[in-house]
């Protein structure tokens, strides 16, 4: 008797170890679903919006892009703090008080709050546009807001649901080749304003993209009835992390601002061109936060802390694989690829900069995944650390700039402070946040794998001979096989096992 119960209690601890095994494989599986399906919307927002910036840099010029730089700057700033921290933390509610009708309160939430800087940009257009005269469309600008907002929140509530497929195809499809058909078309009817109002059509189609696949996924809300206390409590529950993306948001931003009272518009509008460049593989940490939300989430309410630190650790090198192959893919034929969007050899000069930021994007990988977890379990901690982070890039961004003016050295160097400001502090914040969330969830944290550095070795080398040949060649041969080089190896000796069998079983 006593045998047949040991046989049995082993049985059951099997079954249960075999069912954990699955719910993690599950887990993992949604996780690298969700990485597979943002590289391929990252290759072809890459290949969308490259026209953009060809036309926008040969036809309308750089003065013109430094303009609806400074423009974009400030409304997707407002757009970014109408969410409310909720393209994250929606998750969270989602999974507890807002089970039913949730996503409803976050979009009513949201529209709400877009409502003040919507009407306070209408009024005082001087914020968009502080350096150039005021013209009659720049005072519907601010009407994109609520567009951005709320395409924002909807595509986070579609990602609770593990559909990526709808960010994808609104922000790596829709988005930018509205934009790149509208600048063409608008170039022969509103040449000065042509850009501007591109990216309203632009985002105005994102909005539709967003509404159709949740309605279709939610539908409309049944029974329900907004209170404001709830949704106060929301609101309330939200403002660390609230905070957290903004700062985040304004530290990619807050350099081209800085720059901007230092140096020329079309000096700006060369530094946005690269930044649009660099900001591509941003994209592909950025699209994994709405994936690894409700993951996390749910282990939260299992109290699974190290299988949480294992995802993060997990996802985290996905992240920073695929962002440094892709860094030296486009950093290594930089000069090649400036050359190409600018005419002649003006925007040439912004290729240090570029250098600068792909680097930076690849330092600020850990930040972001360990950032994914610590907005949840340390929300105010992580803020304090986001905070830090931001105003130590002000500070270091003043100083180099200023430092570099000393020194005699042009705008394009000057250009060039900014980005290397923003490597140094994305590089520390990193640091401190895994360090943070090994604390805080009682668990290693590592995105970091030998065969990265040596991967990246052999990516140079290939990259190397490709720009000896002639600038056709380092961009349509030297920029695939680099990345062909490099995944290669890394997949080859830094993906263990359980991924390969992962991807490939996906």
């Amino acid at each position: 008797m006593c045998r047949w119960a040991w046989r049995l209690a082993q049985a059951q601890i099997g079954e249960r170890r075999i069912e954990d095994e699955v719910r993690v494989s599950d887990d993992l599986s949604q996780l690298a679903k969700g990485g597979q399906t943002n590289v391929l919307g990252f290759v072809i927002r890459l290949v969308a919006r490259i026209p953009f910036l060809f036309i926008g840099a040969h036809w309308y010029g750089p003065e013109a892009l430094g303009r609806l730089a400074y423009a974009i700057v400030i409304v997707e700033f407002a757009a970014q703090l109408a969410t409310l921290g909720l393209k994250r933390g929606l998750a969270l509610h989602l999974s507890g008080d807002g089970k039913d009708n949730g996503a409803w309160d976050a979009v009513l939430v949201v529209l709400a709050a877009t409502l003040i800087p919507t009407m306070l940009l209408m009024i005082f257009p001087q914020i968009m546009f502080p350096n150039s005269a005021i013209k009659p469309l720049d005072y519907l600008l601010p009407l994109i807001i609520p567009a951005l907002a709320l395409s924002d929140v909807m595509l986070a509530a579609l990602a609770y649901r593990f559909d990526v497929k709808s960010t994808v195809r609104a922000r790596a499809v829709i988005e930018p080749w509205t934009i790149s058909m509208a600048a063409i078309a608008l170039w022969w009817w509103v040449p000065s304003d042509g850009l501007l109002v591109a990216y309203a059509l632009s985002m105005a189609a994102a909005l539709i993209a967003s509404v159709i696949p949740f309605l279709n996924s939610y539908g409309l809300p049944k029974n329900w009835t907004p209170r404001g206390s709830e949704l106060y409590a929301l609101m309330r529950r939200n403002m660390p992390l609230a905070g957290a993306d903004a700062i985040e948001w304004g530290s990619r931003r807050v350099d081209l601002a800085l720059l901007g009272l230092f140096v020329s518009p079309a000096a700006v509008g060369i530094y946005w061109v690269a930044q649009q460049v660099a900001s591509l593989p941003q994209k592909l940490k950025s699209s994994f936060d709405p994936v690894l939300g409700p993951v996390i989430t749910r282990k939260l309410e299992e109290n699974d802390l190290p299988a949480i630190a294992g995802q993060i650790s997990q996802v985290g090198f996905w992240i920073i694989a695929a962002q440094l192959g892709v860094a030296l893919a486009l950093g290594i034929p930089g000069e090649a690829l400036m050359g190409l969007i600018g005419p002649g050899r003006d925007f040439v000069g912004g290729t240090g900069a570029l250098a600068l930021l792909l680097t930076a994007e690849v330092f600020a990988a850990a930040a972001v995944v360990s950032e994914a977890a610590l907005v949840y379990t340390a929300r105010f901690r992580n803020l304090m650390v986001s905070l830090a982070t931001l105003l130590t890039q002000i500070a270091l961004t003043i100083g180099l700039i200023l430092w570099a003016k000393a020194q005699g050295y042009g705008e394009f160097y000057q250009a060039a402070a900014p980005a290397l400001a923003l490597a140094i502090t994305l590089g520390l914040a990193s640091i401190v946040k895994m360090r943070l969330a090994e604390h805080v969830l009682g668990a290693p944290v590592s995105v970091w794998r030998p065969a990265l550095p040596i991967g990246a070795g052999v990516a140079v080398l290939v990259g190397q001979i490709a720009i000896r040949g002639p600038e056709w060649a380092e961009l349509s041969i030297g920029i695939p096989a680099t990345l062909i080089a490099y995944g290669a190896f890394v997949w080859r000796f830094g993906f263990r096992e359980e991924d390969r069998k992962l991807f490939k079983r996906i």
